[in-house]
C-alpha cells in the first residue's frame, strides 16, 4: 500500500469499526485494516500512542473488558499500565483508530472522517 494510505486499527466484528469501514468504501477511500486480534499489537506503536494522546483516550471505558478489570487496575491506571492492559487485552482500545500520515483520528464519527478524508 502507498504511504498515503490511511491505515484503521481494530477489530472487525465491532460495530463501529464495521461503521467506519463502510464509509470508507462508500466514499472509495483505499484502506489498510490491521486487526489487533489477528495481527496483534506492537509495543512501541502503543508506547507512541499513549504518548501522544494518552491512556485516558485510548482506553475505552464503556466497553465490557473495562469493567471486567479489577478495581485495583482501574484505579491505578496510568500510561504504564494501560500499555500491559492494551497487550493482554486489545479489545479495551478505542475503535478505530485511523492513522492518516502523521494524523490519528481516534472514534468514529462521519463529519470528523468527511472533513479530515475528504477535503484534503
Amino acid at each position: 500500500m502507498p504511504e498515503n494510505v490511511p491505515v484503521m486499527y481494530g477489530i472487525p466484528n465491532c460495530d463501529t469499526i464495521k461503521k467506519a469501514r463502510n464509509w470508507l468504501k462508500t466514499h472509495q477511500i483505499d484502506y489498510q485494516f490491521h486487526d489487533y486480534k489477528k495481527q496483534g499489537t506492537d509495543e512501541s506503536q502503543l508506547t507512541n500512542w499513549l504518548q501522544e494522546l494518552g491512556w485516558e483516550q485510548l482506553i475505552n471505558k464503556r466497553g465490557t473488558t473495562w469493567r471486567k478489570l479489577d478495581e485495583n487496575t482501574k484505579s491505578n491506571m496510568n500510561n504504564q499500565a494501560a500499555l500491559k492492559v492494551m497487550q493482554d487485552n486489545p479489545s479495551i482500545i478505542k475503535r478505530p483508530l485511523l492513522i492518516l500520515k502523521d494524523q490519528k483520528i481516534l472514534g468514529f464519527k462521519e463529519d470528523t472522517y468527511q472533513q479530515e478524508l475528504l477535503q484534503s
